[in-house]
C-alpha cells in the first residue's frame, strides 16, 4: 500500500473512493469533498444523508455514485466533545479502511481533519493515522489458499491535509515505519509454534541486525546461557527438544556515555504449561506467548529506523515450555543469574522465571530505565478485560508517564498496585521466592511483585500484555495477534530521546 499526503488541490480527478467524516448535523455541502463531485452526485449524497438518522463511526454508509457506480463515498459520523477520544478515533480510521476493502476500492482519499482530535498537532495526527491505516490493512494469510482474483487490496491512500510542510512528510515516514513494525510483530506472534521456535525467533532478530546496520544483534547459545548462571532459562527449556536462545539487540543512537533504556520481552514460543499442563481451551493460542519478545524485537527495529537519539537495548530470553521426561518439576529450585533462587510451585508460571534472568542480565547495562513486557497472567485479563494492558512500576512518576505514553501511542495501560507487602505472597519455603502466590487471588500482582525482586533499584515498568495479546471485536483489526507493545515502546523511547 502506498500512502500519500496531499492537499485538496492535489486530489486526483474523479477520486475512486472518498471517505467523509461529519459530526451530528454536519453539512456535507460545506465539506471539501462536495466540490469534487458533480452536482447530481453531490445532491444524491445530500439526499442520502437526509434520510439517515443514525450516522456513526461504527456503521459507515457506503454510497455508489449515480454517474459512476464504481466510485464510492463512505460516510461516517464523528462524535463531538469528550466522547471523541483517541480510542474511538483510531477505531474509526481502521473501520473506513476495512469498509473500503470490502467495497473493493483500490484508491482511497480521506481528510485528516475529519479524524483529528481538537488539541492534536497535525504531525501527530498524520503519524497515528498512517499507523492505523497500515494496521487495519494487515491480514495474516500465509497459510491460506489464495482465492480466485487474489486477496482484496487497497493500492493507495491519500490523506488530505490543509497544507504541506516538512514535519508532515516526516510524520508520514515515521507512521509507515511504526505501522509496518507493528504488523511484522503480528506476523511473528501469529506464526504457529511449530514454525516459530526459539531458533527461528533468534534468526529473525539476527536478520534484522543485518538489514539495519545501526542494530547490533547477539544471540547467546545454551552453553553460554548456562555459564552465565541463568538457571531460570535453562530450567524452563529443559523439557523441549528446541534449545533456548538469549537474544540481545543494541541500538546506540546517542553518546555511549549515556545510560540506555533496556527492554526485556518474554519469548516463550510455545507454552504448554509444562508438567502443569494447560487445559485444552487455554492452549490453542500459546504460540503467541512470545508476543512480548516480538514487541521488543520490532520496537528496536523501529527505533533504529527512526534514528532516535537515544540508546536502547532489547533482551529476549526465548524458550519452549514443554512436558517431557526431562521437564523441570513443581518443587524444583532454580538459581537465577542474580544468585536469587526460585522455588517452582507451578511450571505454567514460566514467563516470570525466564524474565528473572532477563532482568538480571539487564543490570549490567546500568539502565536509565528498565521495562519488561510479557503475556504474563490470565489474572490481568480477569482484572482489566481485553482493552488495556496492566501497568506496574516502582516509581510514581513513571506511572503517570506510562499512562501518557499509552494514550499517545494507542497501546493503553492501566496501573495496578505493587506495594511491598505483596512480597509476602511469594515468599519461598525452600527457595528465596516462589513463582506463584499463596492464594489464587491477585495473580497479576503476584507475577509483578515476583519480577520486582530481580530489578534492583533501577526505575522499572512492567507491562502485562496478556489482556491485549489478541484483537477483539470492534477494534477493526484482523483476528489474531494485535502487535501490542511496539507502539508503546517506540513512543516511550521517543519521549526519553527528548530529555
Amino acid at each position: 500500500m502506498k500512502i500519500n499526503i496531499i492537499t485538496v488541490s492535489q486530489i486526483p480527478q474523479n477520486p475512486e473512493c472518498l471517505v467523509v467524516g461529519l459530526d451530528k448535523g454536519g453539512n456535507f455541502k460545506k465539506h471539501p469533498s462536495f466540490k469534487l463531485l458533480t452536482p447530481n452526485d453531490g445532491n444524491f449524497v445530500v439526499k442520502a444523508l437526509g434520510m439517515e438518522n443514525n450516522l456513526s463511526e461504527k456503521k459507515p454508509i457506503v454510497l455508489s455514485l449515480p454517474s459512476d457506480p464504481s466510485r464510492k463515498v463512505i460516510l461516517l459520523g464523528i462524535p463531538t466533545g469528550k466522547s471523541w477520544n483517541g480510542r474511538r478515533r483510531q477505531a474509526a480510521v481502521r473501520k473506513v479502511v476495512l469498509q473500503a476493502k470490502d467495497s473493493k476500492a483500490k484508491q482511497v482519499t480521506l481528510f485528516l481533519n475529519d479524524f483529528s482530535l481538537t488539541k492534536m498537532a497535525d504531525d501527530v495526527s498524520v503519524r497515528t493515522t498512517v499507523e492505523n491505516i497500515l494496521m487495519a490493512d494487515f491480514s495474516f494469510n500465509k497459510y491460506k489458499e489464495v482465492p480466485k482474483g487474489g486477496w482484496p487490496e487497497i493500492k493507495s491512500v491519500n490523506i488530505v491535509v490543509p497544507r504541506l510542510n516538512k514535519s508532515l512528510a516526516k510524520a508520514l515516514e515515521e507512521g509507515i515505519i511504526v505501522g509496518e513494525e507493528v504488523n511484522h510483530c503480528r506476523v511473528l506472534s501469529n506464526t504457529p509454534g511449530g514454525d516459530m521456535t526459539p531458533e527461528k525467533l533468534a534468526e529473525f532478530a539476527v536478520e534484522e541486525g543485518k538489514r539495519i546496520k545501526s542494530l547490533k544483534v547477539t544471540v547467546l547459545e545454551e552453553k553460554e546461557i548456562e555459564k552465565l548462571g541463568m538457571g531460570g532459562v535453562i530450567g524452563v527449556s529443559r523439557g523441549s527438544a528446541e534449545r533456548p536462545k538469549f537474544i540481545i539487540m543494541e541500538y546506540w543512537g546517542a553518546d555511549k556515555s549515556k545510560k540506555p533504556i533496556v527492554f526485556v520481552g518474554k519469548g516463550v514460543t510455545f507454552d504448554t504449561g509444562g508438567l502443569n499442563l494447560k487445559p485444552s481451551e487455554g492452549i490453542y493460542e500459546m504460540h503467541m506467548d512470545m508476543s512480548g519478545g516480538a514487541a521488543v524485537i520490532n520496537a528496536l527495529s523501529a527505533i533504529a529506523k527512526l534514528k532516535l537519539r537515544i540508546n536502547v537495548v532489547g533482551i529476549v530470553p526465548a524458550v519452549e515450555n514443554m512436558p517431557s521426561g526431562s521437564s523441570y518439576h513443581p518443587g524444583d529450585v532454580l538459581k537465577s543469574i542474580t544468585g536469587k533462587t526460585i522455588e517452582v510451585l507451578n511450571t505454567d508460571a514460566e514467563g516470570r522465571v525466564i524474565l528473572a534472568d532477563g532482568l538480571g542480565y539487564a543490570e549490567r547495562y546500568k539502565p536509565e530505565l528498565l521495562v519488561d513486557i510479557a503475556t504474563l497472567t490470565g489474572a490481568a485479563i480477569v482484572a482489566l478485560g481485553q482493552r488495556v494492558s496492566a501497568l506496574f512500576t516502582n516509581n510514581e512518576k513513571l506511572e503517570s508517564l506510562a499512562k501518557s505514553v499509552g494514550e499517545m501511542s494507542g497501546d493503553e495501560v492501566w496501573p495496578l498496585p505493587l506495594w511491598d507487602e505483596y512480597a509476602d505472597d511469594i515468599q519461598g519455603t525452600f527457595g528465596d521466592v516462589a513463582n506463584t502466590g499463596k492464594t489464587r487471588y491477585g495473580g497479576a500482582i503476584s507475577g509483578a511483585i515476583f519480577l520486582k525482586q530481580f530489578v534492583g533499584d533501577y526505575p522499572w515498568i512492567h507491562l502485562d500484555i496478556a489482556p491485549t495479546m489478541t484483537t477483539i471485536e470492534g477494534q477493526n483489526l484482523a483476528k489474531g495477534a494485535s502487535g501490542v507493545g511496539v507502539r508503546f515502546l517506540v513512543e516511550l523511547a521517543r519521549e526519553y530521546s527528548r530529555r
